[in-house]
């Protein structure tokens, strides 16, 4: 038995050396046996679907074999192979992240974080609302984990001082030690002997009513007061976790650049359909898109207000007057947002551009009517892309510099010995140097969605998209909304388990395909599959927001499993009443294409 469970314990501590070797032997067969451009095809799908599920290799790595084992194959030349890695999708998304790169390295996102919680109060129905509006306005434009890793913190320090506050003015009320503290008032700052004092409050919260166990009151209804109170903010907490990361995950849907899945569909859509006309850009993905991402957050919020907190309207929204425990609270937000000052030169200047890209992004080709790039370049506005938008903005950053010039002063310091009387000039650096940019960029990202290309562009060409959308034609029978509601669940199922990158990457050649087979418009499936790839609210390990939330320590898994499981359900069933009513508006989804008959893979 021993030796039974040693050797168990050996293979699985060499699994991913396993998994690397074994895999490619045990498919091999399949274009050995069936040496056709499909089944070769087909196998490399395979392998790499495997690798990414099971992340023996890292997913960039992974995404790299289509280089090697498309020219070996015959699938593909290699040129042709190579040139799918740096495609427009891959520049919208570098230009994309630059800028979300310079909003975070001048701390602007904190700064409209804290403007908008300081506006809205720190009720708890409120503050959840609060909470998940600017999440997921963040995540729009910024990366979903940095958004959830700035506003957890906050979150945290403001249900702490809450909670300590509440332990105080109990401990008072029952010990008949009455008056209320006035020290406190909305609109007045805090003196430093104050903070000081409320950080050490609230630290010392978390020992002697939160998490001791051992010293405990004599009084007795002040003890059932205590663990009334944890309770109570113990549920609180877990809520307001949940209801960050999930947002996040949420408001990276509403807009092209707020999470890597949406590029991939726009690539994939470029790719498969070179004819679509550009039917998919910014305008048209926010269009649809933003007003789902925020049906879906109200009836989010709903669901996450029902199971922590209830819907006691008078204490959940702050009917009456406002206590101690709000006052402070407010405070410990209304510190942080002092310790940031006043606005910078640097963060008005990003602020601007930040705007000035939206705006060219809108109005590039709103679809409507003619927008700038028509206007200007006349070419339909297929020349001028939002990659080349983001591109132009992007490169501004490196350009204007992060103070006024008329700031800079030359003043004498001794640079070297000897060189006393020497000007050193204080020229003011620029919004973003590259070492910033080199740090904080995830290159990893640029390779997946480069693989992404590259399988969709081999299915294509070796006629194994084809082979697959006749396989799939007897789905034709079914109702198309049928369909839509069939695939956003298996795509749902699967992204917990998988990347959501990987997850597109995957299914979308295949949707594609069907799609084309069956006579039905593609993006009927694939808009909402992909959407539906981000929507992974049930397991830790699913989305990155969702770990950085259950690191904290107040969450279980079944925590997650539970309000995850119905969010889930809001989320598909949201999107497929958007996709049947203004998505098909928007896109005529009732026709099928004339472009959907004219892939990339057709031979003239």
């Amino acid at each position: 038995m021993a030796r039974s469970s040693l050797l168990w314990s050996l293979l699985w501590s060499y699994r991913n050396y396993l998994l690397i070797f074994l895999t490619p032997v045990l498919f091999l067969p399949l274009p050995l046996v069936i040496p056709t451009s499909e089944a070769k095809c087909g196998y490399v799908i395979i392998l790499m679907a495997l690798y990414w599920c099971t992340e023996c290799m890292p997913l960039a790595v992974t995404a790299l074999l289509p280089v090697i084992l498309f020219p070996m194959m015959g699938i593909m030349e290699s040129g042709a192979v190579c040139v799918q890695y740096l495609k427009d999708s891959n520049m919208l998304f570098i230009g994309g992240l630059l800028v979300a790169i310079a909003v975070e390295h001048w701390n602007l996102h904190k700064r409209i974080a804290l403007r908008v919680l300081l506006v809205v109060g720190v009720r708890p129905a409120l503050l959840m609302s609060g909470f998940m509006g600017v999440t997921a306005f963040l995540s729009m434009w910024i990366s979903n984990t940095a958004t959830t890793a700035m506003m957890l913190p906050i979150a945290q320090a403001v249900l702490a001082q809450l909670c300590a506050t509440e332990a105080r003015q109990d401990e008072r009320e029952l010990r008949g030690d009455g008056a209320d503290n006035n020290a406190f008032e909305l609109d007045i700052k805090l003196p430093k002997e104050e903070l000081l004092k409320t950080k050490q409050d609230h630290v010392k919260s978390q020992k002697d009513y939160m998490c001791d166990d051992e010293e405990r009151d004599a009084d007795l209804p002040l003890e059932r007061k205590r663990k009334e109170r944890e309770l109570k903010y113990q549920l609180l907490t877990k809520g307001m976790s949940l209801s960050v990361c999930y947002s996040a995950s949420i408001g990276g849907t509403a807009t092209l650049t707020g999470t890597t899945p949406n590029l991939i569909l726009k690539g994939q859509m470029d790719e498969i359909f070179p004819s679509n006309g550009g039917v998919i850009n910014f305008a048209s993905w926010f269009g649809f898109a933003f007003p789902n991402m925020i049906f879906m957050l109200i009836l989010s919020w709903l669901w996450l207000q029902f199971m922590y907190m209830g819907f006691n309207m008078k204490k959940s929204f702050g009917c009456g007057r406002k206590n101690e425990g709000d006052r402070e609270a407010y405070a410990v937000m209304k510190e942080e947002y002092r310790k940031l000052g006043n606005i910078s030169f640097a963060e008005g200047a990003v602020l601007t551009l930040f705007v000035l890209l939206v705006v060219m992004w809108f109005t590039r080709e709103p679809g409507f009517m003619p927008g700038w790039a028509t206007v200007l370049f006349n070419k339909n506005g297929q020349f001028v892309t939002d990659g080349t938008v983001a591109i132009f903005m992007s490169l501004l950053f490196f350009i204007i510099p992060s103070r006024p010039f008329w700031y800079s002063s030359a003043e004498e310091e001794d640079v070297e010995a000897g060189d006393k009387g020497k000007k050193k000039h204080n020229v003011p650096a620029p919004l973003l140097r590259w070492q910033v940019v080199h740090e904080r960029m995830p290159w990893n990202i640029i390779l997946l969605l480069g693989g992404g290309f590259a399988l969709a562009s081999g299915s294509e060409v070796s006629g194994l998209s084809r082979w697959l959308g006749e396989s799939l034609a007897p789905l034709q029978s079914i109702p198309p909304f049928g369909i839509s509601l069939l695939l956003c669940l298996l795509v749902g199922t699967f992204t917990e388990c998988s990347s959501n990158t990987a997850t597109t990457t995957l299914f979308l050649p295949i949707l594609a395909s069907m799609a084309t087979a069956i006579k039905l418009h593609p993006l009927y499936i694939m808009l909402p599959c992909t959407i539906c790839a981000s929507l992974a609210f049930m397991l830790p390990v699913a989305t990155p927001p969702n770990a950085i939330a259950f690191s904290y320590g107040n969450l279980k898994v079944m925590d997650m499993v539970k309000a995850g499981f119905v969010l889930n359900m809001i989320g598909i069933l949201t999107i497929n009443l958007a996709i049947n009513t203004w998505g098909d508006a928007m896109f005529q989804l009732s026709t099928f294409p004339q472009w959907a008959n004219i892939t990339q893979g057709t031979k003239p």
